[in-house]
């Protein structure tokens, strides 16, 4: 779609159809582990494998599912990879919270198509799939786990629990911010665009980008 085409119709591409289909493949198969895994995590959850068909099924598709998710978000990380590296204006945003708190944005320095907590909840996502993958490894009992010792095993729960509870937590952040905190981010989602507005007033870099628009 041309820059003149997006501005005609008052909206600008911000997603295509396949990068939605990577990011909801992603999310599912996320939402699948996340409730699984507190089922295996706690017996007061365990209510929670009646989603994969019980206990036993959840056991079996828990690690293959974690394997899809991983492969579609490693798509997901190799095409945003340039997109989030941090620059020089992003750490210039971090240090006015405050104005973003107070919805002072006429105070913010100008940014491309993501903010520095966006890239950030991005590192972070890629060294937690990384963590989740290798520990996930070690404790699939079925294939992997008999050529590992059991202190091996046991690090390795941890560091899964550990790694889940922090992909959990930025995640949850990361729905509320585009759910409540800056209206109109699910759209590009859902409908693969977001208003000319929108994209001005919170990544005037990338709307200059992607439209021509000076």
């Amino acid at each position: 779609m041309s820059g003149h085409v997006a501005m005609k119709s008052g909206e600008v591409p911000r997603y295509n159809a396949s990068e939605r289909v990577t990011h909801w493949i992603v999310a599912i198969t996320f939402v699948l582990l996340a409730l699984s895994g507190l089922a295996f995590f706690h017996p007061a959850f365990w209510f929670l494998t009646s989603l994969l068909g019980g206990g036993v099924w959840a056991r079996i598709l828990h690690p293959f599912i974690g394997v899809v998710m991983f492969v579609f978000f490693a798509l997901m990380a190799v095409r945003y990879w340039s997109d989030n590296v941090i620059k020089p204006y992003d750490r210039e945003w971090k240090k006015r919270l405050s104005d973003v708190i107070n919805n002072r944005d006429h105070n913010l320095p100008e940014i491309d198509k993501y903010n520095i907590g966006q890239k950030q909840l991005f590192w972070t996502m890629i060294v937690t799939m990384v963590l989740l993958l290798v520990s996930g490894v070690v404790l699939w009992r079925e294939y992997f786990a008999g050529f590992f010792p059991i202190t091996v095993i046991r690090i390795a729960a941890v560091v899964h629990a550990a790694a889940a509870f922090v992909l959990i937590v930025g995640i949850v952040v990361h729905i509320y911010s585009a759910i409540f905190w800056v209206r109109g981010s699910l759209r590009a989602m859902t409908r693969g665009t977001v208003s000319a507005g929108w994209a001005r007033h919170h990544h005037p870099l990338w709307y200059r980008r992607v439209t021509g628009n000076k």
